[in-house]
């Protein structure tokens, strides 16, 4: 049996200049997002619990928006949070088919239209399953790599990862790779919880990308720490 392809989705990082923009955007979306957060998701970057979110497809088949609706929906199955998909002039989440790779704006930063202007996407899928799709959308709702957890032992053998990922289907410079492989985040910027690698925010890794060659599974549904720390994230 191959090896499953090794797909990362790219990390949008917000323009330093725009960070105090993008904090006083989610504290006036979730109040609770001034206060520090225990849990492995930006802290700062929370929807008000309880909170409708409006989706809107830009482009695609129907075929294709049914897919994704129908597995980003398993996150409000653990989280006091709600998608509504539809054809809405003032969507949160705009998601395109269209753009290169798989990615999205991180919680309440879709909500800056300096960075995502309002007739672009806050969400793009250049390849989907289900895993991908939950992966996307917990980005969407303030997660981050589990790779990157300050909590982490990954040992990376640079080299090979650097190699690997600078050919298809990825084609990342070094400095993509470090920064959104290698690089953790840290602590007292972002709170984490322990290191899951069940998590589906976490990609598959092969032995071959390790030193110690530790392989990590490719994660295909919510783990039972993903689903427990959503639902901490998003109280009823």
């Amino acid at each position: 049996m191959s090896e499953p392809v090794i797909t990362f989705c790219i990390e949008q990082i917000i323009p330093p200049e725009y960070l105090p923009i993008a904090r006083e955007t989610a504290i006036a979306e979730n109040p609770a997002n001034a206060s520090p957060f225990e849990a492995a998701a930006e802290r700062s970057k929370l929807w008000k619990p309880g909170r409708t979110v409006r989706v809107r497809f830009l482009d695609g088949t129907a075929e294709a928006h049914a897919l994704v609706e129908r597995y980003a929906r398993q996150w409000c199955d653990h989280a006091n949070i709600h998608f509504d998909f539809g054809d809405h002039a003032h969507a949160e989440i705009r998601i395109s088919f269209s753009r290169g790779g798989s990615w999205s704006a991180v919680g309440t930063d879709a909500l800056m239209t300096a960075v995502f202007p309002a007739h672009a996407p806050t969400m793009n899928f250049g390849w989907r399953d289900e895993a991908v799709v939950l992966h996307e959308f917990g980005h969407a709702l303030g997660l981050i790599h589990e790779h990157q957890n300050p909590a982490q032992a990954i040992q990376w053998d640079e080299d090979a990862v650097i190699d690997y990922l600078s050919g298809p289907p990825n084609y990342w410079p070094e400095s993509r790779t470090r920064a959104n492989v290698f690089e953790r985040y840290a602590a007292e910027q972002t709170q984490f919880s322990a290191f899951d690698p069940a998590s589906i925010m976490l990609y598959y890794f092969p032995a071959e990308f390790t030193r110690n060659r530790q392989p990590f599974a490719q994660n295909k549904v919510l783990s039972a720490q993903d689903t427990r720390f959503i639902a901490e994230c998003y109280p009823k």
